[in-house]
């Protein structure tokens, strides 16, 4: 596949939000193989000999695209700390510090820098936010009540022990 198509691809997705370099592998790599797949289909419908390719093949795609990676870096247009940061600042105020790591590892990003130590400290204030929007300000009427609300923020990645604290508090009416 031709590099340009690649580029253009690439540009395309970064132009709606910021990818890691491994995202934007996968969704490429997906394009030059189903790109192949149609060709390879095309061929045997129309009687052509198709060539397998193989692994010569795969490993000539593969080049392909870590090249306009590299270039799409080397150009400002990707960067792994930008998408990092905007993962972070989306999920922030709805995810607690362990899902925004998972959520950063499944994206092959690692949780590091300002953000996500602000997010560190912050994490009983977001959380704690997030209760009082769920549930306002009245406190758990019995254990079932109580139990649910812990999961609510367990679910979204708080910690148990955080979320066990903060629906035993007494409920205030701002949760600043």
């Amino acid at each position: 596949m031709d590099a340009k198509v690649l580029r253009a691809r690439a540009l395309a997705l970064l132009a709606q939000r910021e990818y890691s370099r491994m995202e934007l592998r996968r969704k490429l790599l997906r394009l030059v193989q189903t790109r192949r797949a149609a060709e390879l289909q095309n061929a045997e419908e129309q009687g052509w000999a198709a060539e397998a390719g193989g692994d010569a093949e795969a490993g000539q795609q593969l080049a392909a695209v870590e090249a306009v990676l590299d270039a799409l870096e080397l150009a400002g247009w990707q960067s792994d700390q930008r998408a990092a940061e905007s993962r972070l600042r989306t999920g922030a105020s709805r995810s607690g510090v362990r899902k925004l790591a998972a959520d950063l590892q499944q994206r092959g990003l690692s949780p590091t820098g300002e953000i996500w130590a602000q997010l560190q400290a912050t994490e009983a204030d977001r959380a704690r936010a997030l209760l009082h929007k769920r549930f306002g300000t009245t406190a758990p009427v019995d254990r079932a009540d109580w139990a649910r609300r812990v999961r609510f923020l367990v679910y979204r990645g708080f910690d148990a022990a955080l979320a066990s604290r903060l629906c035993r508090e007494a409920p205030d009416s701002d949760p600043s």
